[in-house]
């Protein structure tokens, strides 16, 4: 049997191990005129390391303790004097030590480790002594320390899009993208986003998906194009603020205007990847140069410069000013209107009210996305986006701006809060009632997406304003002076006290 060799070297001696007989051999010896290599000591260079060579010797047992340590036979530690795990003078937070049912958020960010903050709410809880990730703790207070009316199993509602693996585009600075779907978050099963960003003049190449795109741009401009199947052709620029959609199956292209772009996508599949988009570049890699010759219409000499791999995000030559030179059509002619692909959201005004503003586009104005349906929310410090729930279709969230926290409740008897910042997705699935409320000191801004021809909600207090008032008194035992006051038209925001635990003060 051939004998199994590990090796290592001593000045210019290899010394190379035989497993079979357990020793070590003097191997070749190398002078200092070998032109193969050589290995010197380790001097320690910057970022080196000076090290014994480890030695010990391989019998059995070496590596593990003596059956003497088992349980029942060893020494008992004492009862104390130990590594404790006391945490003294814990340090809470303002509205804390208030009734846990309040639910009031806990601004953990004047809490110092390692006394604070502490996993407690109204007497509930307990210190925790570590190991712990303190910023993780202050970004998700509600997570660690629940409001006490979060009860039994919600699945996963929130992730931060700055923990996906972003994908570096193929040239040098052109950009890079990073998704969700259910590898992550498991419970978004109707939709998936990525997050896309394309440097000045880099395109994302020709290509086309399985599912539909909806994109809103969050800086920069676009130059998008496509074409239908009847071969009517689309070329437009979007801004910050707009959006476009293709439906599934419809090529399309993406390229950068003078001062590079960041875009989200939101796809109407929860099982999307970004990996598994169809492009251009492969679909001529992959068929036979003949074949393509004879499709094109070419020599295949025609062909020599095709690419080798895909292309992805590249960097490319700039689009020029003027769209109508690359306005291509053909019998066709060019889409535009209610068969375009592009809806300037940016120039649409906001519906102002108390507490914050909104503004909706769904296919009633932008009808070629005729089953995505999208609500862009401003809510102030303290506001809130009223209870409510959405009747035929699961909710996407994306918050482009400040702090907030949502509750989700699952019927029948469940319910957990989740905090979200800027860069964070939310999914809640249909007809889970849910709220947004403001937890920071500036503006919130988040776009919901839904999977829905027309956009709409449930309002709870509307619903109570609009059911017999006996009814609603006698299931959950409110006042008339509480029924008063409801409104029987929808709010969609309601105003509140910036101070989050000002509540406690006064109960």
């Amino acid at each position: 049997m051939l004998a199994a060799y590990s090796a290592f070297y001593t000045s210019e001696i290899r010394w190379e191990y035989d497993s079979d007989s357990n020793e070590f051999d003097e191997g070749m010896q190398y002078d200092d005129d070998d032109d193969r290599l050589t290995y010197d000591e380790n001097t320690g260079p910057v970022g080196g390391v000076d090290a014994p060579f480890p030695t010990f010797t391989a019998e059995a047992g070496d590596l593990r303790g003596s059956t003497d340590l088992q349980g029942g036979i060893a020494s008992r530690p004492p009862v104390s004097g130990g590594d404790s795990a006391v945490v003294p003078d814990p340090e809470l937070v303002n509205g804390q030590e208030a009734d846990s049912d309040l639910g009031l958020y806990l601004d953990f960010n004047s809490a110092a480790p390692p006394n604070g903050p502490q996993p407690i709410r109204g007497g509930r809880g307990g210190t925790d002594p570590g190991p712990r990730t303190y910023e993780y703790e202050k970004l998700n207070p509600d997570i660690f320390a629940p409001p006490g009316t979060d009860q039994g199993d919600v699945p996963q509602a929130m992730w931060p899009l700055g923990l996906s693996h972003n994908r570096a585009g193929t040239g040098k600075e052109s950009g890079w993208a990073r998704q969700q779907n259910v590898d992550v978050l498991p419970a978004a099963t109707a939709m998936a986003g990525v997050d896309m960003r394309l440097a000045p003049g880099a395109y994302r190449e020709l290509h086309w998906h399985t599912s539909a795109e909806w994109a809103l741009v969050l800086k920069g401009g676009v130059r998008v194009a496509a074409m239908n199947e009847d071969g009517a052709s689309f070329v437009d620029d979007v801004t910050a603020g707009d959006v476009w959609f293709f439906p599934s199956g419809i090529p399309h292209s993406l390229q950068a205007l003078d001062e590079g772009c960041e875009f989200l996508l939101v796809f109407d599949d929860g099982n999307f990847s970004e990996d598994e988009t169809f492009l251009a570049t492969e679909m001529m890699i992959r068929s036979p140069k003949e074949v393509w010759a004879k499709n094109l219409e070419v020599d295949v000499s025609e062909l020599d410069n095709i690419p080798q791999d895909q292309k992805y995000i590249f960097n490319g030559t700039p689009a020029p000013a003027d769209i109508e030179k690359q306005n291509i059509t053909g019998s066709a002619g060019s889409l535009s209107g209610p068969d375009g692909y592009t809806y300037h959201w940016s120039q649409q005004e906001f519906h102002n009210t108390t507490g914050g503003s909104v503004k909706i586009l769904d296919p009633v104005t932008f009808p070629i996305a005729e089953m995505f349906s999208a609500a862009l929310v401003v809510l102030e410090p303290g506001a809130l986006r009223e209870v409510h729930w959405h009747t035929t279709s699961d909710e996407w969230s994306y918050f482009l701006q400040g702090s907030a926290r949502i509750t989700v409740y699952k019927a029948p008897e469940a319910s957990r809060t989740f905090d979200f910042t800027a860069g964070d997705v939310g999914y809640i699935p249909q007809a889970q009632g849910h709220y947004v409320e403001n937890t920071g000191t500036d503006d919130v801004i988040f776009l919901e997406v839904l999977q829905a021809k027309k956009f709409g909600d449930i309002s709870a207090s509307q619903w109570l304003a609009l059911t017999p008032r006996q009814v609603v008194k006698d299931t959950l035992g409110l006042s008339d002076e509480v029924l008063d006051k409801l409104p029987k038209e929808k709010t969609l925001i309601k105003p509140g006290n910036a101070n989050l635990t000002a509540i406690a003060d006064e109960s």
